[in-house]
């Protein structure tokens, strides 16, 4: 039998696909189907029962605990992102006359450290990304400004936004693996699938790009 998807044969898309991910958390729903799978097992015997309620316990306890897992992944993410905001702040004083910027960006990045809730995904992505637009920005005027590159202040900080932005592309592959796991594992029927529609979960979304940063990806750079 030949390969459904054979990469020799085609069809093959010679232009390529562009790709985005879907901003949206599905709820996990369990038919009648489930319902009955569940009565079957105890109309069987109740050592049948037992068993799956057991099942149960065990898949409740292991999705509490990949929420955690989460939370200790967000957290990285939050913990880098704060340090980054203090470099960022700090550069945008240093470059102060150099640079124009956004500084209604700067209130709202700065609120990220105090105001936000860390288990919002999408917020959490919007403010990484702003964080991203504003080091570009930064970064920019920098390159522009030869002369500051000899200044040692604004060279370590520039040093340091390297650094923690590499760190976070690391926490957020981290975080998206993670997410993964939990995505896949609440549609995994019977067990983890019933837990998870009768405490009302839902799927949960990565980390995504800016269409700009896409956009910049199909540059030419050399």
């Amino acid at each position: 039998m030949a390969n459904e998807l054979d990469e020799l044969t085609g069809p093959v898309n010679e232009a390529g696909r562009d790709v985005a991910v879907i901003e949206k958390q599905l709820p996990i729903k369990v038919g009648v189907g489930s319902k009955i799978f569940e009565v079957l097992l105890w109309i069987c015997g109740i050592i049948p029962g037992v068993v799956f309620l057991f099942m149960k316990i065990k898949a409740g306890n292991y999705f509490s605990q990949l929420q955690q897992r989460i939370q200790h992944d967000a957290s990285q993410i939050d913990n880098y992102l704060e340090q980054r905001v203090v470099i960022l702040q700090n550069c945008a004083r240093l470059l102060d006359k150099a640079i124009d910027l956004d500084k209604t960006t700067m209130t709202e990045i700065a609120a990220y450290r105090s105001g936000h809730n860390p288990d919002d995904d999408g917020e959490r992505n919007a403010i990484a990304q702003k964080l991203d637009s504003v080091g570009r920005s930064i970064n920019v005027a920098f390159e522009s400004y030869p002369d500051l590159k000899a200044h040692a202040e604004i060279a370590d900080a520039m040093q340091q936004n390297a650094y923690l932005q590499k760190e976070i592309t690391a926490a957020r592959e981290l975080y998206n693996d993670t997410v993964n796991t939990w995505n896949r594992d609440v549609y995994a029927w019977p067990t983890k699938m019933i837990v998870a529609a009768k405490r009302g979960y839902t799927t949960r979304i990565p980390f995504t790009t800016t269409a700009e940063i896409k956009e910049q990806a199909r540059g030419i750079f050399f």
